[in-house]
C-alpha cells in the first residue's frame, strides 16, 4: 500500500509531461499540496492545471520556470515559499536528451545537457534549501543508461551520471537533519509503446529482462515511494527501474 502523503507540500520540476507529469498527479493522488514548473506556459501545463484542479482548487500550482536559469530557479523558490511555505518532498525531474557523435558534439550542446540535466538540480536543491525541513526528501530522476553507456551521448551519460555523486554527497551532507537524498534511474520510458518504431521497439524490449519498456506511472511509483515514510532509511541510493536491462 503507497504512503498517505496527506498534507505532504511537493515540488516537482518539469512536471507537465512524460514522468514528472504522472509523478505530480500520484502525489496529488495520495494527499499532498503539488507545485510543478515548466519552461512554457503551453497546452501540457494548461491540461495539467485543468486536471489538478479536480483534486481541489488552489491546492496545487502549475507555473513557468527554467530551471536551467538561476534567475528563474529564484523566482520559483519565492513560488515556494509563498504557495506551499516549507517543501517537505523536491522531485528533480527537469531534463532533455541529447544525440551526438563525440566529435561533432559542440560545446553549446555540451553545456545545455549539463546545465538542464545536473547543474539545474544543483540549483534547484540550493535554492529550495532553507526550505527543507528536517526529514525532507529529495529525490533526483537520473538514467539507468549512465550506468551503461550509451554511443553518440557521452553528454547525457555524463550528466546522469553526475546524479550519482551528487546524490551521495547531498545525502552525507544533510542527513544530519534526516533530509533524504536518492535517485531513480529508469531505463526506457514511452507513453506509446510503438513510439520508437517496430524494430527499435524489439531491440529495447529484447535489452530487458521483464521483455517491455516502462510506462512513465510505473516509474512516478518509484519516485513515490522514495520521498515517503516506506522508504524513510533510504538515502544515497541510486534505485534502477529498468526492467533489468
Amino acid at each position: 500500500m503507497a504512503d498517505d502523503l496527506s498534507g505532504r507540500r511537493v515540488v516537482v520540476t518539469g512536471g507537465t509531461r512524460g514522468i514528472g507529469r504522472e509523478s505530480v498527479l500520484a502525489f496529488a493522488a495520495s494527499g499532498a499540496r503539488v507545485l510543478t514548473c515548466a519552461r512554457r506556459d503551453d497546452e501540457h501545463a494548461r491540461s495539467l492545471a485543468e486536471e489538478l484542479a479536480g483534486f481541489g482548487t488552489d491546492r496545487h500550482a502549475v507555473v513557468t520556470a527554467d530551471v536551467a536559469q538561476p534567475d528563474d530557479v529564484r523566482q520559483l523558490a519565492g513560488y515556494c515559499r509563498d504557495r506551499l511555505g516549507a517543501v517537505d518532498v523536491l522531485v528533480n525531474n527537469a531534463g532533455v536528451d541529447g544525440h551526438a557523435p563525440v566529435g561533432e558534439l559542440s560545446p553549446a550542446e555540451w553545456h545545455r545537457l549539463l546545465s538542464t540535466d545536473l547543474t539545474a538540480c544543483h540549483l534547484v536543491t540550493q535554492a529550495l534549501l532553507p526550505l527543507l525541513p528536517d526529514g525532507a526528501s529529495v529525490v533526483h530522476l537520473g538514467a539507468s543508461v549512465a550506468a551503461r553507456g550509451r554511443p553518440g551521448s557521452a553528454h547525457y551519460t555524463a550528466a546522469k551520471a553526475g546524479l550519482t555523486g551528487l546524490t551521495r554527497s547531498l545525502a552525507k551532507e544533510l542527513g544530519g537533519r534526516g533530509i533524504r537524498v536518492n535517485t531513480v534511474a529508469p531505463g526506457v520510458v514511452v507513453q506509446d509503446p510503438d513510439e520508437l518504431g517496430p524494430h527499435l521497439t524489439a531491440r529495447l524490449r529484447a535489452a530487458t529482462a521483464l521483455g517491455r519498456l516502462a510506462r512513465p506511472a510505473e516509474i512516478a511509483a518509484a519516485v513515490v515511494f522514495l520521498a515517503g515514510d516506506a522508504a524513510g532509511y533510504l538515502t544515497g541510493t541510486t534505485l534502477y527501474v529498468d526492467g533489468g536491462m
